[in-house]
């Protein structure tokens, strides 16, 4: 069975759907690990004052967010949990848009939706309804806190759940400030000829099985080339367990109808929230160099 990262329902109108959002991607990277090369214990990482150098204890770091070049306001731990999104246990549908609406740039990460027993026959019903129509719906979700923007699509028989960027995340193509030798570049009919031919001969189909890592594969080879050769160092690690979190969802079919009644005074609203605080400059904390990892 796969691993659910998150439960609850879709909802549009008066009609929930339970189900689970269970990750559609896996990390492909190696992950490695900071090791002490004398005893082989992991390495950590230490938070840092950058500007004298020295190691600061875990009750003098704050949090704080710059304004400008080395003037900051600092915000608590309280107001960042006052700040956060409530954890709803809802995809809450607000919109129907079509299917190649949808900028590429937007597209952040894939889940698959797996339906709960309950409801197996709604979740049928919304995935051949998005199907017929070529629709797709936007929604808001929170998992862990965190608020997304996301596409509700239909995958085979499946529903698909792919997180979107905010748009203030996505970038506009001005960024790159390119030249007008670029922008107003008008290729010879004979340039465009070849490299259309050039497209051509190259041509072919979408082949995900064909298209290799090379540097991990390289690299576990080695790896398993040194296991094998007895070269293994036993590591103490710590797992932790992940805390799931289910909802109370009832069977709602019945109430399409009255979903359909109100559905042209109900609109998709956002909702801003905004804060004061003091400024002060403060020291930037933390450091250290992040890793890859895998995620599930």
């Amino acid at each position: 069975m796969a691993r659910a990262i998150w439960k609850g329902a879709i909802s549009f109108g008066l009609v929930h759907i339970p189900v689970s959002l269970v990750s559609a991607t896996s990390s492909s990277g190696v992950d490695f690990d900071w090791l002490d090369e004398r005893t082989m214990d992991p390495v950590g990482y230490k938070r840092v004052n950058k500007v004298t150098g020295k190691e600061v204890a875990r009750e003098h770091i704050v949090k704080g967010v710059e304004l400008e070049k080395g003037n900051y306001v600092v915000i608590s731990e309280e107001e960042i949990q006052a700040a956060l999104p409530e954890a709803t246990q809802t995809i809450d549908i607000f919109s129907f848009i079509d299917s190649a609406a949808i900028p590429l740039l937007h597209i952040s990460k894939p889940y698959f939706l797996a339906p709960d027993r309950r409801g197996e026959k709604v979740y049928a019903l919304l995935r051949e309804t998005l199907i017929s129509t070529g629709k797709v719906a936007l929604a808001h979700v929170v998992v862990r806190t965190k608020q997304s923007l996301a596409a509700l699509m239909p995958l085979d028989s499946a529903l698909a759940l792919i997180m979107l960027r905010w748009p203030s995340e996505v970038r506009d193509i001005a960024y790159l400030e390119l030249k007008s030798s670029v922008t107003k570049a008008k290729p010879t009919a004979k340039e465009l000829d070849m490299a259309k031919r050039l497209v051509e001969d190259m041509a072919g189909e979408w082949e995900p099985d064909e298209y290799r890592n090379t540097f991990e594969d390289e690299i576990m080879a080695l790896v398993e080339e040194k296991a094998s050769a007895g070269e293994i160092q036993a590591v103490e690690t710590v797992e932790q367990d992940e805390e799931r979190q289910t909802a109370d969802v009832v069977d709602l079919t019945e109430l399409l109808k009255r979903s359909l009644g109100g559905a042209k005074n109900a609109k998709g609203s956002k909702d801003s929230k905004g804060g004061k605080g003091g400024t002060r400059k403060v020291s930037d904390s933390g450091a250290g160099t992040s890793r890859r990892k895998k995620s599930g």
